[in-house]
């Protein structure tokens, strides 16, 4: 994904020093045709200044965007290795990310979705990569955040395999209007890429990717345990000096 985005930049670049060069050889067209434009004129009906400084105005306005689209590469450029760097240090940690997909890992799924308001009636439906609906569950109703865990099983109890899975809330309220509602999830961030200048955090190692710019949260990872102190004080407590004796 890095070198896509790599190459992506470089064509961009190339684009504008290639407009810059085009400019700069019309410009030097339109200056020798003014001049031999002004050595052949009528002295009897010369030709009117407003002309060729209106042509000077309209070569200034466009070298003048160039130059802003320059910048503005720059500063792009600026802000994707910014964004990469940042996302780097989510690698190994839990984040928590504004989605409606997850993945399905030994038999088991989890989302959350909140309500804004108590809700009349919420349907779970669960869909996989193609858009197939392979389950329905009932939700929480009330007002808040609600954790769901699906056990990967379709509506026949047939064990779906690992992958891809997405959560869609239907909750109405009491006059069967439709409320909105939102969705989360949270995962181990294994590895960190580049795609179409925008930072991509992935997880179980690929399984899925997602723009670095939904991570709402981060945290150590759960399933880190600190590592044992083994050092040795040299000193024994007194039940081992007991035990000893």
């Amino acid at each position: 994904m890095t070198e896509v985005s790599a190459a992506q930049n470089t064509q961009q670049q190339s684009q504008t020093k290639l407009a810059t060069a085009d400019l700069a050889n019309n410009f030097d067209t339109f200056l020798t045709l003014l001049t031999e434009q002004l050595k052949n004129q009528d002295p009897l009906d010369p030709l009117k200044s407003e002309q060729f400084v209106q042509q000077l105005v309209q070569f200034s306005s466009v070298e003048q965007q160039i130059a802003s689209n320059e910048s503005l590469e720059a500063l792009l450029a600026l802000q994707q290795t910014d964004a990469q760097l940042t996302a780097l240090q989510f690698i190994g940690k839990d984040a928590t990310v504004n989605t409606t997909f997850t993945l399905l890992e030994n038999g088991e799924a989890k989302w959350e979705y909140g309500l804004p308001q108590e809700a009349q009636s919420v349907e779970l439906l669960i869909t996989d990569e193609n858009g197939k609906q392979v389950r329905r569950l009932d939700g929480d109703t009330s007002e808040g955040v609600h954790d769901v865990v699906w056990d990967g099983k379709d509506e026949a109890g047939n064990t779906l395999p690992d992958g891809v899975y997405r959560l869609e809330v239907v909750a109405k309220d009491a006059d069967d209007v439709i409320l909105d509602y939102a969705v989360r999830v949270t995962h181990r961030v294994t590895g960190v890429e580049m795609s179409g200048g925008q930072a991509q955090v992935s997880f179980a190692n690929g399984g899925l990717v997602l723009p670095a710019s939904l991570v709402t949260s981060v945290r150590e990872s759960q399933g880190q345990t600190p590592p044992p102190n083994n050092t040795d004080t040299g000193d024994e407590t007194e039940d081992e000096s007991q035990a000893a004796a």
